[in-house]
C-alpha cells in the first residue's frame, strides 16, 4: 500500500509564496512519476504540475507556468511544489499523486493520491 502525505498549505496574501511537500511511503519508488493537482470549490480537479522520476522532465499548467516549480528528493521520497506570486485564483485543495512510469497531466492515469492540503490566497 502506498501512502502519500501532503503538507505546507495555509493562508497567504496575494503575491506571497508557499512550498508544498508530499512525502511518500509504503514501497520502493524507483521509476515513478509524481504530480500535483488542485480542486477549487465547485470545480473539477485540475492538473498543476508533474515531474519524472529523475526530475529531469516536468510540465506545468499554463496558469502556473513561471510562478510554480516542482522538485523532488528521491532519497526522502518527497516531492515539492514551490508556489510563488500566488493569486486568489490559486485557492484550492492541492493533491499529490503517484503513477508508475512516465509523468502525465491526466489525473485518471495516477494510481495513488494523498488526502490534500488547503491553500488559500487572500486578495
Amino acid at each position: 500500500q502506498v501512502h502519500l502525505v501532503e503538507s505546507g498549505g495555509g493562508l497567504v496574501q496575494a503575491g506571497g509564496s508557499l512550498r508544498l511537500s508530499c512525502a511518500a511511503s509504503g514501497r520502493t519508488f524507483s521509476g515513478y512519476a509524481m504530480g500535483w493537482f488542485r480542486q477549487a470549490p465547485g470545480k473539477e480537479r485540475e492538473f498543476v504540475a508533474t515531474t519524472s522520476w529523475s526530475g529531469g522532465s516536468a510540465d506545468f499548467a499554463d496558469s502556473v507556468k513561471g510562478r510554480f516549480t516542482i522538485s523532488r528528493d528521491n532519497a526522502k521520497n518527497t516531492v515539492y511544489l514551490q508556489m510563488n506570486s500566488l493569486k486568489p485564483e490559486d485557492t484550492a485543495v492541492y493533491y499529490c499523486a503517484v503513477r508508475w512510469n512516465r509523468w502525465s497531466i491526466h489525473s485518471y492515469e495516477y494510481d495513488y493520491w494523498g488526502q490534500g492540503t488547503q491553500v488559500t490566497v487572500s486578495s
